[in-house]
Formats: structure tokens, sequence, C-alpha cells
């Protein structure tokens, strides 16, 4: 770092110390809960603009403490679960490089036309204010990499209100990348093309998958520079900032729990949890006196659910630490994922992950730990009896997710009922894909393509490379004999509807790193194209599309994607 460098870093470190002792002592004197002091302290309606049919709620102010002071110095924050703050705006030109005509629909209620509009892409990326926005940056520490990282929160995502729409579905809205807040640290706020356009693909490839996912409304880029070291190796090079709208039913994840036990903060604590119940378990009963404990009971079981449904379908997080684990069990904060292509247990998709935590055969036992962690969140406000409850809930968790995994293996076999060698004909196949390397999802998907008949004689056509590696595996005909066995005894099933029923299961696309990274090649030089073929690809992942065909979607990895390296930096 050179001298010049090195002084500014001291002078904003010297100045965030010194701020932050008064601003602590004053947060912890006072807890802002009233609706007119927020808004009329942090934000006048100046930015906000009127014709775009889309106005913002705002539950959350009136029933959670807010952090009293304005401005993104980051500090350590107390006593309040979420700091005002205001998005800063993208430097123009400004580019909409892609928008999701699902969101708009069937989420937001809007027409397709709002995104001729240039006060719409304003409002996407920051520059101005939907009508009742009240920008927010929420608090919440976490463990990253199995240890306590401290006070986290959102470094560079702004949350801007709630929609609720005609259907009376809430949806809360993020800016991701929308500038600095009192949890950068040090780090800019801002996220690259390079990121942001796996995001928008893989949030909304993951919700036609059917797997639970937070949601991407919009894409925008611009010429504005960001400097990231990519490989954290010393070479930062200058990269474009860009900005993804992104939805979920809530943005609460198990680190918003921990920061607040973490630091004593018990009153806090339940008010917060008190409120996720109430606002998103609704079946839960707010007077059932152990409330704690059916909560909890239910974020472990659909935890279990959500990464079987990974697992399923070769997703990889990446960077599941408990700051980026949903309590509503929903898949957020796509950074260094991968979708697994050759059949590996121990598959990394982020080369910052050097001792393989986050490998894909490692998620479902990472579950587990951070569940544990939620556990100690939760330890203050239960009694001795609900702990053991709790505890009990833990133990059962491997069983749960076993048991759902099994489930959506057999449905991706094509097994209608139970049979006692299920689970063994499972193991089996992925022992034989591990073996030979097979593709992961090209398997599953051939195999509901290929009749019976084509397996029973081996006759399987040089076009399904993925069932041809497995050729090659000594004990492949053996598996083979037992799967046409298992298929045979569900006598009133035919050929065709096993082959239909597969391939409602089984994705022919999938968010393969290369795949993306070809459309980010040309996202940078202006080119949004192939944004646009993977986006109309991966809404219907399921059905075989010429396009894609042509554009090798299904067709065997190119050898460059084995170069491809996926990092934290973005």
């Amino acid at each position: 770092m050179t001298k010049h460098g090195f002084t500014l870093f001291v002078f904003f470190s010297a100045v965030a110390s010194t701020t932050c002792r008064d601003e602590q002592d004053f947060c912890e004197s006072k807890v802002c809960n009233e609706r007119e002091f927020k808004q009329n302290h942090f934000y006048t309606n100046e930015k906000t603009y009127g014709e775009i049919p889309l106005t913002l709620s705002h539950r959350l102010l009136d029933a959670l403490p807010l952090d009293e002071l304005d401005g993104p110095v980051s500090r350590p924050v107390r006593g309040c679960v979420f700091s005002g703050s205001r998005p800063t705006p993208l430097k123009e030109p400004l580019t909409l490089a892609a928008a999701s005509q699902d969101v708009l629909r069937n989420i937001l209620d809007l027409n397709e036309s709002v995104i001729q509009n240039e006060e719409f892409v304003l409002c996407v990326s920051g520059g101005k204010l939907f009508p009742g926005s009240i920008p927010l940056a929420h608090r919440y520490g976490g463990h990253q990499f199995g240890y306590w990282a401290g006070q986290l929160g959102d470094g560079r995502a702004h949350f801007l209100g709630e929609y609720t729409n005609r259907k009376g579905e809430r949806w809360e809205l993020q800016l991701k990348g929308s500038g600095k807040t009192p949890y950068s640290r040090s780090g800019d706020g801002r996220a690259v093309i390079r990121s942001s356009v796996r995001e928008f693909l893989c949030s909304e490839a993951m919700h036609f998958l059917g797997v639970p996912t937070s949601r991407a409304l919009s894409l925008v880029v611009s010429e504005e520079p960001v400097w990231r070291d990519l490989f954290y190796n010393g070479n930062v090079i200058k990269e474009r900032g860009a900005v993804v709208l992104r939805l979920a039913r809530s943005w609460f994840r198990i680190g918003s729990l921990e920061i607040l036990t973490r630091t004593g903060e018990l009153d806090v604590l339940r008010t917060l949890l008190d409120f996720i119940i109430e606002e998103y378990f609704k079946s839960i009963a707010m007077n059932d006196p152990d409330k704690y404990v059916v909560f909890f009971s239910r974020v472990v079981n659909e935890t279990a659910h959500l990464i079987a449904h990974w697992m399923s379908v070769g997703f990889a997080h990446g960077v599941c630490n408990t700051d980026n684990f949903s309590l509503l069990s929903i898949t957020i904060d796509y950074g260094p994922f991968g979708f697994m292509e050759s059949y590996d247990p121990n598959f990394v998709p982020n080369t910052s992950d050097d001792e393989g935590r986050y490998s894909i055969g490692a998620q479902a036992n990472v579950g587990l730990f951070n569940l544990q962690k939620l556990l100690e969140a939760l330890k203050p406000l239960l009694t001795s009896d609900q702990l053991s409850q709790c505890r009990q809930t833990l133990r059962e968790y491997s069983q749960t997710y076993q048991q759902r995994f099994h489930e959506l293996f057999k449905a991706k076999l094509g097994f209608l009922g139970n049979q006692e060698t299920d689970s063994y004909v499972i193991a089996f196949l992925l022992k034989l894909m591990e073996d030979t390397g097979a593709d992961f999802t090209m398997t599953f998907r051939q195999l509901s393509e290929v009749t019976m008949s084509q397996l029973q004689t081996g006759s399987i056509p040089p076009s399904m490379w993925a069932l041809s590696d497995l050729l090659s595996h000594e004990y492949f005909r053996d598996w083979v004999q037992l799967y046409l066995k298992r298929l045979s005894r569900m006598e009133s099933d035919s050929d065709a509807a096993r082959q239909h029923r597969m391939q409602g299961v089984n994705p022919r696309y999938v968010l393969r790193n290369w795949m993306a990274e070809s459309a980010i090649r040309k996202a940078e030089k202006n080119d949004f194209s192939e944004v646009a073929l993977l986006q109309k690809t991966l809404t219907e992942p399921f059905v075989e599309q010429e396009e894609a065909e042509r554009a090798g979607y299904s067709s065997k990895p190119p050898s460059w994607a084995q170069q491809l390296r996926v990092s934290c930096s973005s």
C-alpha cells in the first residue's frame, strides 16, 4: 500500500473509532421506534418518484428498534435491528441489462412496459426511491467457515420496503451493490457485473427448478469503476459496478439472532424473535408457551428439506455461513455457488474454501452446525425442558434430511411406492457416477429419456453422452438389472408415464459455471444477449429448447470450463 493510501486508511479508521463511542452511547441511551421520527429524521420524499406504480410499506419500522444514527460510516452498532442508510446511486449512464418478467407480473403486479421508463431504472438501481420506501441496512452477525466473525450486516445492500401484491403475498425488496452502510467495514458497498449476473440468473433459475429461493427483479450495470482482487493474490483489476434488485419473503437469517445473543441484547432478541414468528410463522400461536420450541423445530425441518433439494439438483451454495442461512429456509446470498457437473461429493465451487468445508457432500452436516448455532442463540429464552426438546429435534435432523433426500431421488429415478431396495439402488447409481465422473444433471435427465428396452439391450444412443460414460463401468449392467426389476414392480405404470414423470423433476438445463462465465464475458462488453438467452432457457429447465441446444447447454461442457475458478470476491 502506498504512503498516501496508508494515511487515508488511518484517517478514516480514527474517525470511525471516535464516532463509534459517541454513537454507541447515544444508541444505547434511547431506542428509536416511532415512525414519525424515523421518517422525518432520516428521509424526505424529495427522491421518490410517484409515477412508478409500486408503493412500499414498512411493518418492520413499527415493530423493531432502529439505529438512531444516520450515514454510512462503518461502526459497531448496538441496541437495534436496522440502521437507516441511503443507497449511493451508480454513476450514469445506466443500462438495464435484464429484468424478470415473472417477477414483474406475478409478484409486483407491474406491466412489462414499465422497464422502458428511465425512472424505473433509477429506482431499481438506487438512484431514486419507490414511493413509501425508507431504505435500511440490516444488522446481523455470523459464523464464517466455522468461526464467530462478529458484526457483519448488510455491507452493500439496502432494504427498501415491503410490497403486498394482489394475491396478498408480502415481498421484501432489497438492492444489492447499492453502496456503503454502517456494516460495510472496509468494503466499498459495491457489486460487480460478474457476481451480479450470477446472482440474477441463479436466483431465477432456482425458482424455476422448484427450489425455495430469493428472486431477482432486475440487473442494472454502469460504467462506474470498481476495483477487485479476484483471487486474493494481489492482482487488483478494474471491473464495472452493478446492482441487482432482489426479493424475498424475509431476509432474516440465523445471524440476525446470533448477534443479539452474543452482545447480551436479550430484550431486542425477544422482540425480534416474536416479530419473526408472528409475521412469518403464522401457524404458531403467539400465546403458546412453547412457541420458540415450535419455531426451532420448523426451522430444523425446513432447513433439512432445503439442503436435500439443493442436493437433488446438484447445487452447492459455496458459502454456508450462518449469516447466509435464512430463517425461512430459502436460498439466499448467491456468491461462489456452483452446479456440480461430474458427480463428486467433494465438489467445492468456492476457490476461497481451501479446506473444502462447504463441499457439496458436506452441506447437510454444515446445516446441522448452523442449526446448533441457532439453538445457542435461542438458549437464553428457553427453559431447561424446552432446551431439551430442541436438542431432541436436532438429533432428528439427520433422519429428516435422509428421508427427504430419499424421496427426491426416488422421484428422479421414476419410482412409485416404496421398496426396501430403493436406497441401495440410489446409492449404487451414485457410486457408479462417482467412479466414472458421470455428469450429474444429464445422467438423470438421460435416464428419463432412454427407454427400458434400450437399457435392457445396452443400445444407448451416442447422443446420450452421460449414460455412455456410465457404460464403461464394470457394474453398470448389474445396476441396470436392479433398476429394471424395480420398475417392473410398478405394474400399473408404463414406460411413457415413467419418462414423463422423470422429465418433470430432472432438468435438462442448469446454470453451469461455464454458461454463466460465457454470459459474463459478453456482458462486460455490453452484450447482454447471452444473459437473455440463459434467462429464457432457465425459466423452463425441464423442456428441451432449440436455442439452448444450439448453444450447447445440454452438451458436454467445453474443455475450458475445467479451468474456471469462482471466489468470494465480488
